[in-house]
């Protein structure tokens, strides 16, 4: 009789609990390498911000092909997105910082507070949220939409109206990623994960501190 039978719950929570304690130090690792790159690049044109913009998802993209074959590889392309994306964000963090200092603040505690409770949420629903996911795809690409709309089309309070709808969208992509962080016994996925919750994360930001900017202004 195989032994090791009654314990496989227990082995598939510790490679759970693994699978958390790696994956959130990876979001903390590219969270600290975006606050380095956004203070290399305060004050870079706005040409160079686009390129690292390009560079950011170039790397994004490069992860999915390496994260089987070499997991160093997987590893040094997330320290190199979120580089490249705190050098991208830099002009946006300069411009709120010279303008309204106190927004970013307010931005930054509401954005952990959010995600803290949509991601608790996710993590311990029972209810599978594979659905939610692919709803809230479809509605980012609805609100990219209608935020190139905004771009041509004057309407009132539209920059407060695509603020809250993409906050609406990412409270879904964040209970997801949660979820599958907690369902995953995968440790080659953390990298990925981390990317994931890492862009969850600054979009939240971002979409919070238009809100607290003031919508339109």
């Amino acid at each position: 009789m195989d032994n090791t039978y009654p314990y496989q719950p227990a082995r598939v929570a510790t490679e759970g609990n693994t699978l958390f304690a790696r994956t959130m130090g990876y979001v903390s690792a590219t969270t600290g390498l975006f606050a380095l790159g956004a203070y290399l690049g305060r004050n870079l044109p706005g040409g160079v911000a686009f390129l690292a913009y390009l560079a950011a998802f170039a790397a994004l993209i490069a992860m999915q092909f390496t994260v089987r074959r070499s997991p160093q590889a997987t590893v040094a392309l997330l320290a190199a997105f979120g580089l490249l994306m705190g050098v991208a964000v830099a002009p946006t963090l300069v411009y709120y910082a010279s303008t309204d200092p106190q927004a970013l603040w307010q931005a930054g505690a509401a954005t952990a507070l959010f995600v803290a409770g949509f991601g608790a949420a996710g993590f311990a629903t029972r209810r599978d949220l594979t659905a939610l996911a692919r709803i809230c795809f479809w509605a980012l690409v609805a609100l990219i939409v209608f935020g190139i709309v905004l771009i041509f089309v004057n309407i009132p309070n539209g920059a407060l109206i695509y603020s809250v709808l993409g906050l609406v969208i990412f409270a879904g992509f964040i209970m997801f990623d949660f979820q599958r962080l907690r369902r995953s016994s995968d440790i080659a996925s953390a990298p990925l994960l981390a990317a994931s919750i890492f862009l969850d994360i600054l979009n939240v930001f971002l979409f919070f501190l238009r809100i607290f900017r003031g919508g339109n202004r």
